[in-house]
């Protein structure tokens, strides 16, 4: 596993299944400022606020196109068998809820502080263990690191202005902002 940070905003995205879980994924892709679109043979609960289109039908073949990252939350293994195909055939990166073995990537557990972002994964084993360990994590992290991480852009963009480089050691100065959280 490679553990990536993808900018998904503007970003075309599907969720397939409009179930607890497909909602659930929705919602954390719309936090990223995903665009997405929601194909569900039933709605089982409330399309979550933000989503783009919706069409209440079942997977057809050929709703991937376009889509740079699909979620299949259909709970219908015949269903999931079709859609991990056309996903694999367009090289689209596949996550069906509650099958790692048929995933090309994860959802990780998240906490967020401004841009800091720290994300934990368990590559599928378990939802639950990952949220153990990043609210363990968001415990000994002290609150303000996204106001140094925006302070640290800033300075960074400043250096460039100047044409100066910014290849150099952070670490005194990452100390510094830190020292007072």
């Amino acid at each position: 596993m490679l553990p990536l940070a993808l900018d998904l905003t503007g970003r075309d995205v599907l969720v397939l299944g409009m179930g607890r879980l497909g909602a659930h994924k929705a919602r954390q892709l719309l936090e990223t400022g995903a665009r997405v679109h929601v194909i569900s043979d039933q709605l089982l609960v409330e399309v979550p606020e933000g989503v783009v289109s919706t069409q209440v039908r079942r997977y057809r073949r050929g709703d991937l196109a376009g889509y740079f990252l699909v979620v299949s939350a259909t709970a219908d293994a015949t269903v999931n068998d079709e859609i991990v195909a056309e996903a694999q055939e367009g090289h689209i990166l596949l996550n069906v809820v509650d099958d790692p073995a048929r995933c090309s990537f994860y959802f990780t557990s998240v906490y967020r502080d401004g841009d800091v972002i720290v994300a934990v994964s368990t590559s599928g084993a378990s939802p639950s263990l990952a949220q153990w360990v990043r609210r363990r994590i968001q415990e000994l992290l002290p609150s303000g690191l996204g106001d140094v991480a925006r302070t640290l852009r800033d300075e960074r963009a400043a250096l460039h202005a100047a044409g100066e480089s910014t290849e150099r050691d952070w670490s005194v100065r990452v100390a510094q902002l830190t020292k007072e959280l």
